[in-house]
């Protein structure tokens, strides 16, 4: 089930990136500590009280001119409402109601989208009450007072949106059918590959309910069974500032990647991967979804023998972090290769759900033991006890040790790779969960 939305947006100054990382603590790296992928703290992974969500901090450059702010607000607005399922409005009880933040509301209560009012630094209940109850005037509701530094009322704040997740929070429970986003740079012929299969393939296109005009998802027929497809392609917002737009297609990313079960990347063959590219694959990699690399534009590059395999290394250098992902090469103008798509969900799908017996995994384990000894640290070594699967998409592992301080990442890593030899896993992140075990509960 994908986690539901919840987007902050405020005026410069009020406190949206002090709140962020309040309830963000450190998680707000799109991929941790990875060589090649830009940190960007745009989204964070949120839990309260056994609820998990994604947040998004919609703010982006601070400008002087008031006019401009107020764009912007109206901007985040947008974003907010668009890709949230609940929005945090942010106000700033010393500077008191402005005008922008009126006009703001006024977009938001239209929106019908559920909006909760935060009045940030708020040291004194008693003495700042009367400021905090001017926030009513905005007609969206009780004002909720906090302060984000101080850490104080987030977890009443937290408690009301919550309280506004629905059911089965952030999925589409219209149908059961494989997800596939089809997320990308802009212009890099993300629509062209939806039209392209839209046009070879009998298809009902539908406006899901709380989507915009530009998020459509396309249900597409191939050979008898149906694929949601998850279209980021309307983006086509006119923004002067690279910085603005850049950041707007990251948030509507995050929203389509946390919908899907499969990402696929679209690159463009003639430009070659850049660390944008790298930054969206790496949203798919954090949040352990399926991923496909589809070069496009292929039948554009001249080449050799030798042309594909040195695109390949390429793509799998800059992507080293998520070196399991499917490589397909492509050309929506022709419909080169295409098919080969659905082949490649097909197999990532399977990978997802692969299921691998205790016994197996072990003599797996055993033997990668074998090979390579575990490290040590002052004399103690790691000692790996054995290993079981406890969940599917993605598949997830937890390893008994007996001290997680012990557990490398290189050691980790050579691990996946056996888990990899052995069983393919092809296109899906796997993850582990390393817990331990005391050396006298082993015999």
């Amino acid at each position: 089930m994908s986690k539901p939305i919840v987007a902050i947006v405020g005026r410069p100054n009020v406190g949206k990136s002090t709140l962020f990382n309040a309830l963000a603590g450190e998680r707000i790296s799109i991929v941790k500590d990875t060589p090649g992928v830009t940190r960007d703290r745009i989204y964070a992974d949120v839990t309260w009280l056994n609820h998990e969500f994604t947040m998004i901090d919609t703010g982006g450059i601070e400008p002087d001119s008031s006019d401009i702010i107020l764009k912007q607000m109206r901007e985040q607005a947008v974003i907010a409402m668009e890709t949230a399922d609940v929005i945090i409005f942010i106000t700033d009880v010393r500077q008191g109601l402005v005008d922008a933040d009126l006009q703001v509301a006024t977009m938001l209560r239209k929106s019908k989208k559920p909006v909760v009012l935060a009045v940030n630094k708020v040291d004194d209940f008693k003495t700042q009450e009367i400021g905090i109850y001017e926030f009513y005037n905005l007609g969206i509701g009780e004002p909720h007072a906090i302060s984000a530094e101080g850490k104080m009322g987030l977890g009443d704040l937290l408690d009301v949106v919550i309280s506004h997740f629905p059911e089965g929070a952030g999925e589409n429970e219209e149908d059961d059918n494989p997800k596939i986003a089809i997320v990308g740079k802009p212009n890099v012929g993300k629509s062209s590959i939806i039209n392209k299969l839209l046009g070879t393939n009998r298809v009902i296109v539908s406006d899901i309910a709380g989507t915009t005009r530009d998020a459509i998802d396309t249900v597409i027929k191939r050979n008898g069974k149906d694929y949601t497809f998850i279209d980021t392609a309307g983006l086509r917002r006119k923004s002067k500032i690279k910085e603005e737009l850049e950041r707007y297609s990251i948030v509507r990313t995050v929203a389509a990647v946390e919908r899907c079960d499969i990402a696929v990347v679209v690159i463009d063959a003639v430009e070659g991967i850049t660390e944008q590219d790298a930054k969206i694959a790496g949203i798919a990699h954090d949040r352990g979804k399926g991923l496909i690399i589809a070069v496009n534009k292929w039948d554009a590059i001249e080449k050799d023998d030798k042309t594909q395999k040195k695109f390949s290394e390429k793509v799998k250098a800059t992507l080293s972090f998520a070196d399991y992902a499917e490589i397909i090469y492509i050309s929506a103008a022709t419909g080169q290769r295409l098919p080969k798509l659905f082949d490649t969900i097909e197999q990532v799908l399977e990978s997802q759900n692969l299921r691998v017996q205790t016994g197996v995994l072990n003599e797996i384990l055993t033997e990668a033991v074998a090979m390579q000894q575990p490290p040590s640290d002052k004399g103690r070594r790691l000692k790996v006890f054995y290993m079981t699967q406890v969940a599917v998409k993605p598949p997830t592992f937890v390893i008994f040790v007996n001290d997680k301080k012990l557990m490398h990442f290189s050691y980790q890593r050579y691990i996946e790779n056996r888990i990899r030899d052995s069983f393919g896993f092809i296109g899906t992140a796997i993850h582990f969960i390393i817990r331990e075990k005391q050396d006298k509960e082993t015999v």
